[in-house]
């Protein structure tokens, strides 16, 4: 019974990883066509709002493919931690940052101290901040237009408590105990405007519970709104490193790239993007020909994607890295496979970074750009 489970559990995992694939390639030009649509001078005022849209509807489709991974690795048990001191200041801003757009959108006012003390935290930042960004979009789906959520953040003995609070809908109590479970939605009807998939609280829990740490949830039912509350270790470490929320801006200079991407759409308006930032761009769809001119001419850079028809992205760099006659360019992969696994295959394998379809343009063009300043 245990192997058919596992077997069970392992085909699901690969079938939601498949999945997640297939549905971020026909997402990258989407998301790369609304980038350029961005740069394109246009008289008409619809355009910006139009543009707009596309992105947050972009984002969206995003966030809910990344809880679909997400869900596979809650049932397998394979959320994984990367560790270091960091700021609690530094993860909230980055959670309010990835969040603010929901509460924008519905109009409600965030209270928070942004001048509020570094506490030290002995945590993984990305997925911190993403319990504090899910507690938040949570706050803002139940709580009315013009609403309010508040943030506090308090020591008690040797943990940091912070509590994020609304005057929302409120938690009925039957449902209090359950709202931690995987799947689970407080309101169930065929008005879906609150969308979303019942992860993010599910996933909010393990990874604060992998900290060491606690989240409870209170209300005192319908109507009354809800707190949620997190504690968190504090580091006995007295320094941590600065970590900047956003890194200033790189004044861009031009290089030479090769793009190897089968997916049409996102090969020409990549390559679109790339000439209009002033790179010289060489692209073509398949692995062979990738390599073959990755072999015969001199590039600063190669994006190249991962499932490719004749040659995947991994034969490619190692070929590539057993020409010891060849300068190695900087190799970027560029894929729909979100997988920590193949994040660190690929970087066994030799590439220098990895991107995540749909791509986030002002990353890559600042890779480029840190790649083109130190160039000779």
């Amino acid at each position: 019974m245990q192997a058919n489970a596992e077997a069970y559990n392992k085909r699901q995992e690969e079938f939601l990883s498949m999945l997640a694939h297939e549905l971020r390639n026909p997402l990258a030009p989407i998301a790369l066509a609304a980038d350029l649509i961005g740069k394109l001078v246009s008289s008409h005022p619809d355009l910006p709002e139009l543009q707009a849209i596309i992105v947050r509807q972009i984002n969206q489709m995003s966030r809910l493919i990344d809880d679909l991974l997400d869900a596979s690795r809650l049932s397998s048990g394979k959320i994984t931690l990367k560790r270091n001191v960091v700021s609690l200041s530094c993860i909230l801003q980055l959670a309010l940052e990835s969040s603010q757009h929901s509460f924008d959108t519905r109009h409600q006012k965030l209270i928070f101290d942004r001048n509020m003390e570094d506490i030290p935290i002995d945590g993984d930042v990305a997925r911190l901040a993403q319990v504090f960004s899910n507690i938040l979009i949570n706050g803002a789906k139940f709580t009315p237009e013009f609403g309010t959520v508040s943030i506090t953040v308090e020591r008690e003995g040797g943990f940091a408590c912070v509590s994020i609070k609304d005057n929302g809908i409120g938690i009925p109590l039957d449902l209090q105990a359950h709202i931690f479970q995987l799947f689970k939605q407080g309101f169930h009807s065929l008005n879906r405007s609150q969308g979303g998939l019942g992860i993010g609280l599910s996933l909010a829990r393990v990874i604060v519970e992998m900290h060491k740490g606690s989240i409870l949830v209170h209300s005192d039912g319908t109507g009354f709104g809800s707190e949620f509350i997190v504690r968190l270790p504090i580091s006995g470490k007295a320094t941590f490193p600065v970590v900047t929320v956003a890194a200033p801006k790189i004044n861009r200079k031009f290089c030479q790239i090769l793009l190897i991407e089968d997916n049409a759409d996102t090969n020409f308006t990549l390559e679109k993007l790339l000439k209009q930032e002033g790179h010289s761009v060489s692209s073509c769809s398949d692995g062979m020909g990738g390599l073959l001119l990755a072999m015969k001419n001199s590039y600063d850079v190669i994006i190249c994607d991962i499932g490719l028809p004749d040659m995947d992205g991994f034969e490619i760099v190692k070929k590539l890295r057993a020409e010891t006659s060849l300068t190695i360019p900087t190799l970027i992969a560029l894929t729909g496979y979100n997988q920590f696994g193949m994040q660190q295959r690929a970087k066994e394998i030799g590439f220098d970074y990895y991107l995540v379809k749909p791509v986030n343009v002002p990353v890559l063009l600042d890779i480029v750009s840190s790649i083109t300043l130190y160039r000779k």
